[in-house]
């Protein structure tokens, strides 16, 4: 690619997978938010989603990561003007990751009650834990299958076709879950928790449906998996693991503070869901500048072109600030009405307003840090992300949330470390990428 990349062209990859990649927390913001809001049993159903939205999120995590493999892999392709060489390997993807989350379903659903015990679960949070789990976990696959279709129309250069799938997942979402949870009097009875998970598992198998649809009707990328294997996927194997093992060291964070925050007590669970969750928004939001980043990082290194991928680095540095100062500025702006929409308890809101600040800081942070998480993927370095992410978990975020709570110092503590974690992720990846590629552009 010879010409410069514009901020046009980033924002054309980038809106249309910003408002695709909202679409995921909105599944179970949209969740939180309805049942926060029921007449009864709020608070403690409500700390039951966030329990089992954390350990959901754990496995779309680890097993989702073939999105980023699949983009960068025919991103590269596409770059070197050789994409039909891969045609066959995301189907032969999708075939392997979907077999693989119906052997976890039948793992973990007669499981469900000891793994959310771990979570520090107990009484009624735990049943409605395991109610809501052995629904909800019935979606995986399609999510899985959608997530892999996404990773090939972004290898592609192509962010709409996913926006239009998110967007129609999430609408249908909203719409099922009002009907489910509160029921339609004299047709349908209010579900409840149990409402709220069957909403969320039949937007996944729509959202699955238009995937396969549009990867066939405007792609000529096949859904049927033939041997024998692509000889890229033992590459694509080798990114997979790298991916899954950073993707363990994420979760054991994300495990840390739900526990901690369990621990803590119902009010501080139910606090700490609702943060964590306009957490996971705001990074979905910023995934928009960093699927940018993914997309045409592997596109210009396949083409070798890495003054653009340089300049395209430094564009994004910025644009990653502003959208996280953004991000925070609109969180500010609606503070106190963004903690009514969710829960109508004092305490709950009491905690959750003691924290949020601190969530908000954050944002430009994780813009570079996701951005830059992007632009590896897209690069095919996951042995680096891997290696950064077990780093900033096992050496920064573990011991400083050990260390927090003997301060009893709460929520306000397992953010600390969760700021500190995004710190100790992002920087790496800013120095070993211009360390790198500096040199290479004037070179050439």
């Amino acid at each position: 690619m010879s010409t410069a990349i514009t901020l046009k062209q980033i924002n054309k990859l980038a809106i249309p997978a910003l408002i695709a990649g909202v679409s995921e927390p909105i599944l179970s913001l949209t969740d939180a938010a309805i049942i926060g809001n029921m007449e009864q049993n709020a608070t403690t159903s409500l700390a039951a989603v966030g329990i089992v939205t954390t350990f959901l999120s754990m496995l779309v995590w680890v097993l989702g990561q073939t999105r980023s493999a699949i983009s960068s892999i025919i991103s590269q392709y596409l770059g070197a003007g050789n994409v039909e060489t891969v045609k066959n390997l995301p189907a032969q993807a999708i075939f392997v990751i979907t077999t693989l989350s119906l052997v976890i379903i039948a793992i973990t659903y007669p499981l469900a009650s000891p793994i959310f015990k771990l979570y520090n679960a107990s009484g009624d949070i735990l049943n409605y834990s395991v109610d809501y789990y052995q629904i909800r976990v019935f979606g995986f696959p399609f999510t899985l299958f959608t997530i892999a279709v996404f990773g090939t129309f972004r290898g592609l250069q192509n962010t709409y076709f996913p926006m239009l799938i998110a967007i129609s997942g999430a609408l249908a979402n909203i719409i099922l879950d009002v009907v489910l949870v509160y029921g339609i009097n004299g047709f349908i009875p209010a579900m409840h928790i149990k409402g709220a998970a069957y909403a969320s598992v039949i937007a996944q198998l729509i959202m699955a449906l238009l995937s396969a649809y549009f990867l066939l009707k405007k792609t000529d990328i096949p859904l049927i998996a033939k041997l024998p294997f692509n000889p890229e996927m033992k590459r694509f194997a080798l990114m997979i693991l790298n991916l899954f093992i950073r993707t363990i060291a994420l979760n054991i964070a994300l495990y840390f503070g739900t526990s901690f925050a369990t621990k803590y007590g119902e009010s501080y669970i139910a606090a700490y869901t609702i943060a964590i969750n306009l957490w996971f928004l705001g990074a979905f939001l910023i995934d928009g500048y960093a699927s940018a980043g993914n997309i045409l990082s592997g596109k210009l290194f396949g083409a070798k072109d890495y003054k653009n991928l340089l300049e395209l680095s430094n564009k994004l540095i910025k644009y990653g600030i502003v959208v996280g100062l953004f991000i925070g500025v609109i969180g500010a702006v609606f503070y106190y009405p963004l903690g009514n929409l969710f829960s109508n308890d004092e305490a709950v809101l009491t905690e959750f307003y003691s924290v949020f600040w601190i969530v908000l800081a954050m944002q430009p942070l994780c813009a570079l840090a996701f951005i830059f998480d992007g632009v590896f993927k897209g690069l095919g370095k996951m042995k680096y992300l891997r290696n950064v992410l077990l780093f900033s978990t096992i050496v920064i975020f573990v011991p400083v949330i050990f260390w927090v709570d003997r301060l009893d110092y709460k929520l306000y503590g397992i953010f600390i470390a969760f700021t500190l974690w995004m710190i100790a992720r992002g920087l790496p990846l800013i120095i070993k990428f211009r360390k790198t590629f500096i040199p290479l552009a004037q070179n050439t």
